[in-house]
């Protein structure tokens, strides 16, 4: 068993024997195919070659020279290149034949799949049958990636991938090696696996982690539902029939902000004698 050939793994060989369409290479047990697409450079009988082992599309165990992303032994971002329903999602691990991650590790609804350029953070790991195939990190293999925050890290704009999801919010891993957690009250749309994120800092705990916001800050956010509101009046004849008294469910269905976010922002267009409010009624001043 120790001289056993296994997929995912980068094994030293001997070209045992040349062939019309490569190379035979041997352990001393076992034999296995390198094609001639998967060679470097032409090899000669006899000599010893570095080569990744995994399954052709017939399921037959090949060997290539090129250098994979990741093996079985270790972990890499793998990129998203293709999806089927039935299967999971594929992801390009370095060679030409892609490695499936399989629907059974990926989240029930499929609008949070990965897609295609999204990024996971994976090993490689063999089923029952020896077959290869993606697998997701572990929560602490993530850890064990990550660096501490520091306080002067707050408000700081980070860039991230999500690698896992749950019913409050996402996980996001950050480009400069932090872990943050998304709530979803701090989301702007709905994430999905593997998805790249940009958040600002809002919380830097004791633990090293981070809170992260989709949303700018408020004073950012004031200044956009403003220019929202009064390009919303110039679009409509300089008036609606909405004010600071409205019914919070009208505001939030019409402007999809809340009530209190339209009463900042109209307040700061009043201010600016941009507008005015009488008999129920906004209008555009300016």
């Amino acid at each position: 068993m120790e001289n056993k050939l296994r997929a995912g793994e980068v094994t030293a060989l001997k070209v045992a024997r040349l062939s019309e369409f490569g190379y035979f290479l041997s352990n001393g047990a076992e034999d296995v195919m390198l094609h001639k697409r998967e060679a470097s450079r032409e090899l000669k009988e006899g000599e010893t070659v570095d080569v990744f082992l995994y399954q052709d599309h017939e399921g037959r165990l090949s060997a290539t020279m090129s250098q994979p992303k990741v093996r079985l032994d270790t972990l890499a971002w793998l990129t998203v290149v293709g999806s089927q329903k039935r299967l999971g999602v594929f992801l390009d691990m370095g060679i030409h034949k892609d490695v499936l991650l399989s629907n059974d590790d990926l989240p029930g609804p499929l609008d949070q799949w990965p897609v295609i350029g999204d990024q996971l953070y994976c090993g490689l790991r063999l089923d029952k049958k020896g077959r290869l195939f993606a697998d997701l990190a572990t929560e602490q293999e993530i850890v064990d990636q990550a660096e501490s925050a520091e306080e002067n890290q707050f408000n700081l704009i980070v860039t991230g991938h999500v690698y896992k999801l749950n019913e409050a919010g996402a996980l996001v891993f950050t480009e400069n090696h932090l872990i943050g957690f998304i709530h979803n009250d701090e989301m702007t749309r709905r994430l999905r696996l593997g998805e790249q994120v940009e958040c600002r800092v809002t919380f830097v705990r004791e633990d090293g982690r981070v809170n992260l916001s989709m949303k700018p800050r408020k004073e950012q956010a004031y200044n956009e539902d403003a220019e929202m509101i009064y390009q919303y009046l110039k679009n409509h004849k300089g008036q609606m029939p909405y004010t600071d008294k409205s019914d919070p469910d009208d505001i939030k269905n019409e402007f999809d902000i809340s009530k209190a976010a339209f009463k900042r922002a109209l307040g700061k267009l009043i201010k600016e004698n941009k507008v005015k409010q009488e008999n129920g009624m906004t209008f555009l001043k300016i």
